[in-house]
């Protein structure tokens, strides 16, 4: 299974670390092909090292959301990228799931939280302790 991991890169990188826990708890049910997405050292700044721009991170990234076969997002940190790669693989029909934490304080774009249906577009508000357990469900429904 191919993994599209979805989070705040230049939005802000507060939740690196909880990222990583997403991540490493993806790679039990598959490939994560964003699994940078996750590193410590990618700054607000982006993928510095790429020498092609940002025409070559957003080529490269549609391709990996077509390969994909779920998309795993933390939409906490609000992200214009995010919010992109969510309506795009919303219109390629692409099971989603969505992770909000209301302890942030924030509140979730409508745009995000009404999209929701019972098929394939999920939200999920969790804690911090409960995000191991949803992965597990959401992962665990796609058997069915």
């Amino acid at each position: 299974m191919h993994i599209y991991f979805c989070g705040s890169i230049r939005g802000g990188r507060d939740d690196v670390v909880l990222y990583q826990k997403i991540v490493k708890k993806c790679q039990q049910y598959g490939t994560v092909l964003t699994e940078h997405v996750s590193h410590g050292n990618l700054t607000e700044k982006g993928e510095d090292a790429t020498v092609k721009g940002d025409k070559a991170i957003h080529d490269r990234d549609m391709e990996w959301l077509e390969m994909s076969d779920v998309i795993v997002a933390e939409v906490t940190q609000p992200s214009l990228g995010v919010g992109y790669e969510l309506g795009r693989a919303l219109d390629m029909g692409k099971r989603i799931l969505c992770l909000f934490r209301p302890s942030s304080g924030r509140v979730l774009s409508a745009m995000i939280r009404g999209a929701e249906n019972d098929s394939s577009f999920h939200v999920k508000n969790y804690s911090e302790e409960e995000v191991e357990s949803i992965l597990e469900s959401f992962f665990g429904s796609l058997k069915n």
